[in-house]
C-alpha cells in the first residue's frame, strides 16, 4: 500500500515495495534521511541536487519547509 504524505505537493512516498518503506522523494528511490544527512554534513543543498539528479529543487524545499513547520510546532521526535 503506497502512501503519498501531503507535504504541500506529494513530495514524500511511503511504500513497503519501494526501499523497505522507508520515507522517499516521491518517483524516486531517495531516502527522505539522506537530504538531511547531507545537510547534517555541512553539504549544501545543490551538492544534494548534484548527487541525485531525480530529485527536485521543488520537492526538496517543500520537504525542508514541512520539516521547519513540524519543528516550529513542537512536533519533532527528540
Amino acid at each position: 500500500m503506497c502512501q503519498n504524505h501531503n507535504t504541500q505537493n506529494q513530495s514524500v512516498t511511503i511504500d513497503p515495495e519501494i526501499m523497505s518503506g522507508a520515507p522517499v522523494f516521491t518517483g524516486t528511490r531517495v531516502p527522505i534521511q539522506t537530504l538531511f544527512d547531507y545537510l547534517m554534513d555541512g553539504c549544501s543543498l545543490s551538492e544534494f541536487l548534484d548527487n541525485f539528479p531525480t530529485v527536485s529543487y521543488e520537492a526538496a524545499l517543500k520537504v525542508l519547509a514541512y520539516a521547519a513547520q513540524r519543528a516550529a510546532n513542537g512536533k519533532v521526535a527528540a
